[in-house]
C-alpha cells in the first residue's frame, strides 16, 4: 500500500482528503502546518506528498524546495492561487503537479495514479544489464529508478531522473531542451524551457564534482544538453 502524507493547515480538507485516499487503499497521514509536516515526513517515510501551497508557518514554495532537495519523494501542490506564474513556479521547484482548489476527487485520484505510476521505484532488483547504464563511477538502473555514484546512492526527484534516463539512452544524440520538456514534462506543461536548465543545474549539482564543468551532463551550446562520460 503506499503512502500519502497531506500537509493542508485546513481541517475539512485533511478530513476530506483522509476519507478520499483511504477509500483507495492509500495509507494516510496528515499534518497542519509545515513544521508538524516535516516531521511526519521524516517519521511516516511518504510514497507522494499532497501540500498546500499557504500554510500558517512556512511558505508550501519552500517547503516543496526542501523536500525535493532532500529526497526523491514526489509533490502534488494544492491551492486556491490559480494564477498561471503560481502554477508554473510549484513546477519549477519541484513538484510534480499542481491542482487548484477546490478540485474534483475523481481528478486527484487520476493525477495522485498517474504520479506515482511515473515514480514507482519498484521493490525488485534486476539483474538485466539492458537495465543498468554504467558511465565511469556512475552507475544508473532504469528498473529501480537507483543512481550510484561510486557506489553511493545519489538521490534524485522524478524529473532529476527523467532526463538523466533520458540523455544516458542515447548518448550520441543532442536533446533541445525543447525535446526534453516535451519528454519529461508533457506537451501540455504550463512553463517554459527554463524548467528544463532548473532541473539539469540541480542534477548537476548532485552528481558533477565541478557544476561549471560537467562530466555527466553536458552543455552543447547552442544546441542542447547530451550526456558524457565513457558509457557502457
Amino acid at each position: 500500500m503506499k503512502k500519502i502524507l497531506v500537509i493542508d493547515d485546513e481541517i475539512a480538507i485533511r478530513d476530506l482528503l483522509e476519507l478520499v485516499l483511504k477509500r483507495e487503499n492509500y495509507l494516510v497521514q496528515t499534518a497542519d502546518n509545515g513544521t508538524n509536516g516535516l516531521k511526519e515526513f521524516n517519521s511516516f517515510k511518504p510514497d507522494l506528498v499532497l501540500l498546500d501551497l499557504m500554510l500558517p508557518d512556512y511558505s508550501g514554495y519552500d517547503l516543496c524546495r526542501e523536500i525535493v532537495k532532500n529526497s526523491a519523494i514526489p509533490v502534488i501542490m494544492l491551492s486556491a492561487k490559480n494564477e498561471i506564474i503560481d502554477k508554473v513556479l510549484g513546477l519549477e521547484l519541484g513538484a510534480e503537479d499542481y491542482l487548484t482548489k477546490p478540485f474534483d476527487n475523481r481528478e486527484l485520484i487520476a493525477r495522485i495514479k498517474v504520479v506515482l505510476r511515473r515514480y514507482d521505484t519498484g521493490d525488485q532488483a534486476q539483474n538485466d544489464d539492458t537495465n543498468l547504464i554504467k558511465c565511469d563511477e556512475l552507475e544508473i538502473n532504469l528498473e529501480t529508478k537507483r543512481v550510484l555514484k561510486g557506489g553511493n546512492q545519489i538521490s534524485l526527484t522524478a524529473k532529476e531522473f527523467n532526463i538523466l534516463e533520458t540523455l544516458s539512452k542515447r548518448p550520441q544524440k543532442i536533446f533541445t531542451r525543447d525535446e526534453l520538456l516535451e519528454i519529461v514534462w508533457g506537451y501540455d506543461y504550463l512553463g517554459d524551457s527554463r524548467s528544463v536548465d532548473m532541473t539539469i543545474m540541480r542534477l548537476r549539482k548532485k552528481l558533477e564534482e565541478d557544476s561549471d564543468n560537467p562530466k555527466f551532463v553536458k552543455t552543447i551550446y547552442g544546441f542542447g544538453y547530451q550526456f558524457g562520460g565513457d558509457s557502457n
